[in-house]
């Protein structure tokens, strides 16, 4: 544990509730709206699997649109990041954690008054007052902080204005400059992007005192500071790659890790330790039999946890996209279980510890309760059934095919092997040990250096696909993908129409090619009920309605019926799209942040080209749910 130096004293064992309740009251008494956590699967993006920051959800208004609650917002945003899977297990790391962020949309007023934009000089000053102020903040020992800001490169000059601020609170020698690759905010080729400063905490007993920037840097590099907070200054533009100008508005998007906050806080040296962890953690470990080991029992509770909010947000295993990544986190799971003996029934009773925990703050996960638990363990008894004689398939035909595409002998065998083993662990979803154990038996040597050359490649490729995919809210704004979004609203109005109220929405996917829903309903639509939906659509579509936006408080959007997104919470004020049949009445309410066409008739033409909605596929996705894929031509 962490020894308490002067300016933590009543910081001591601060639990993950009360963490969360002070971020929201510091910003909200400092004119910030709360606004609920967007899904983990973002809306209406397909270039993205999962929400991964807490702006991602706030991109449109990020870019100039404007927020229905306001310049000044704050929450606490569910997130997932995979692409450091392997270091789960460490002290810090996580697939699924919670970002704490606010964030200012649009410059400062001269008369600064409550509820205007800001900039760099209350960013940095409310960010070091929550971190130290013992009253309303957390109280951490001032001179346990680091702080880095960017040196500056062809693109922008270094931010001596966020030097200059810090030196108010944090001795100049605390302060680093650092290069683009750790202090320089970009989500891809084009979008919002610019310096960010960031907050480090010491976390070793002893203190480490004042350092070099080449001993700082090591001390990061040995995870004895941890990055507790990130403050993003957006200001200027990427496109294609390069940054090209100024933002029209200045931005400010900050971040702090839930996990590694309530770390620090809790004097643990390690995430697993606290509060957010502990009863899980306690749970794998009653269950284990034998000599324990630890890092198999920290990526078991790792990837259940995440595993349980994925499932909670009506994500299933699959072969494919964001069904993938769950598949392979329960099999990464069940894998290290067995290192642990831990059974089937036993992951059991690790959800349910898990949904105990999260009761309080997530009610989602206690009213999907039953589907969860069955899912997660119906994935465990597939793979269990795959461990046996499916899994020496799977190696025996990895192996047949890879050295049948080498038949020139371009690749050593060695270099072949790890090429069949990286294809095995990403495609397949067979952990690494096992492949190993697997090749080892047929007498084979894994050569892994270049496996390890090629997963680093593949996550290096993941990180960019994310980045240069991800636009916000819709794949794009192309003219194609607006419509069908629009269509979108009209398939799920006709749904309920022909189908019955009962249907609701849980789930959707649009690209500039078709739209898909997920909608609840109990069994397989008639080939009558199909057509029905798509000529009352096209109706809608030939009766030319305006497509209105309605800013409203949450409960006038209740009260008039609005069809709200399946397990997201609203603030209170929220963006209502109607389409309207007349003054009083509409086809279609939904919550939704737009875009749109501003009349249905629109959809029914592109170009000189006469359209019409067709659903092309109907079928089942999971028990009580059923998916429609739509186009229109």
């Amino acid at each position: 544990m962490l020894a308490c130096t002067v300016g933590c004293i009543n910081t001591i064992g601060m639990q993950s509730e009360e963490i969360r309740k002070r971020f929201i009251d510091f910003f909200k008494e400092r004119g910030h709206a709360e606004i609920p956590s967007a899904s983990l699967v973002p809306e209406n993006d397909p270039s993205v699997l999962f929400t991964t920051a807490g702006m991602q959800p706030l991109a449109p208004y990020l870019l100039g649109q404007k927020h229905p609650m306001g310049k000044r917002l704050v929450n606490i945003q569910k997130c997932v990041r995979t692409i450091d899977i392997d270091d789960i297990g460490d002290n810090t790391h996580a697939t699924f954690f919670e970002m704490l962020g606010n964030w200012s949309l649009g410059d400062p007023n001269a008369d600064d008054r409550i509820g205007a934009g800001y900039f760099k000089e209350d960013a940095i000053k409310w960010s070091y007052k929550l971190l130290t102020n013992k009253g309303e903040g957390f109280g951490l020992d001032p001179t346990r902080l680091y702080v880095t800001v960017f040196e500056g490169d062809v693109n922008a000059p270094k931010d001596a204005e966020a030097f200059e601020i810090w030196r108010k609170y944090v001795p100049e020698n605390r302060i680093y400059f650092m290069g683009a690759k750790t202090n320089w905010w970009s989500v891809g080729d084009n979008g919002p992007c610019g310096p960010d400063t960031e907050m480090f905490y010491d976390t070793t007993p002893e203190g480490l005192g004042d350092l070099t920037k080449e001993e700082y840097v090591e001390a990061d590099r040995a995870q004895k500071v941890v990055e507790i907070w990130n403050d993003v200054f957006m200001e200027y533009e990427k496109k294609n790659g390069a940054v090209v100008g100024k933002l029209k508005q200045k931005n400010v998007d900050t971040g702090a890790g839930l996990e590694r906050l309530a770390m620090v806080l809790q004097k643990k040296d390690n995430i697993f330790d606290t509060d957010l962890f502990a009863p899980i953690m306690t749970k794998i470990k009653s269950v284990a039999v034998g000599r324990l080991q630890e890092t198999s029992a920290r990526i078991v509770a790792d990837h259940v946890r995440t595993a349980v909010f994925m499932l909670a947000d009506w994500v299933v295993p699959s072969n494919t996209d964001r069904g993938y990544v769950l598949r392979r986190l329960i099999r990464r799971a069940v894998w290290h279980g067995k290192k642990l003996c831990i059974t089937s029934s036993q992951f059991a009773e690790i959800i349910s510890a898990i949904a105990k925990k999260y009761e309080p703050t997530h009610s989602s996960i206690l009213q999907n309760y039953k589907m969860i638990a069955e899912e997660f363990l119906k994935e465990v008894e597939r793979f269990e059934k795959a461990l046996g004689p499916a899994a020496d398939r799977a190696v025996e035909k990895e192996l047949q095919n890879i050295f049948h595409i080498n038949a020139g002998g371009m690749i050593d065998e060695k270099g072949l092997i790890a090429h069949a083993v990286f294809n095995l662990v990403t495609t397949h979803g067979l952990p690494f040990e096992l492949v190993k154990e697997l090749a080892k038996e047929r007498g084979l040597v894994v050569d892994e250096v270049v496996f390890e050359r090629l997963m680093s490649e593949h996550k290096n490729l993941s990180r960019v696909g994310a980045g240069q995919k991800f636009v916000g809210g819709l794949a794009d704004h192309k003219e194609e993908t607006v419509r069908l979004h629009t269509a979108h609203h009209l398939l799920l109005a006709a749904l309920q129409k022909v189908l019955g109220g009962e249907v609701h929405q849980r789930g959707s996917n649009i690209t500039s090619e078709r739209l898909r829903i997920d909608f609840s309903f109990d069994r397989k639509m008639t080939p009558e009920e199909i057509k029905q939906v798509e000529d009352l659509v096209n109706e809608k579509i030939e009766e030319r309605l305006a497509v209105v936006r309605k800013d409203m408080k949450k409960e006038e959007a209740e009260k008039m019926g609005a069809e709200m997104e399946f397990g997201v919470k609203y603030g209170d004020i929220v963006s209502v799209y109607c389409v309207q049949e007349r003054d009083d009445t509409y086809f279609s309410k939904e919550f939704c942040g737009g875009p749109h066409v501003a009349n249905t008739g629109e959809l029914g033409q592109l170009g000189h080209s006469v359209t019409k909605f067709k659903i092309t596929k109907e079928e089942a996705v999971a028990a009580g749910i059923r998916r429609i894929k739509a186009v229109l031509r």
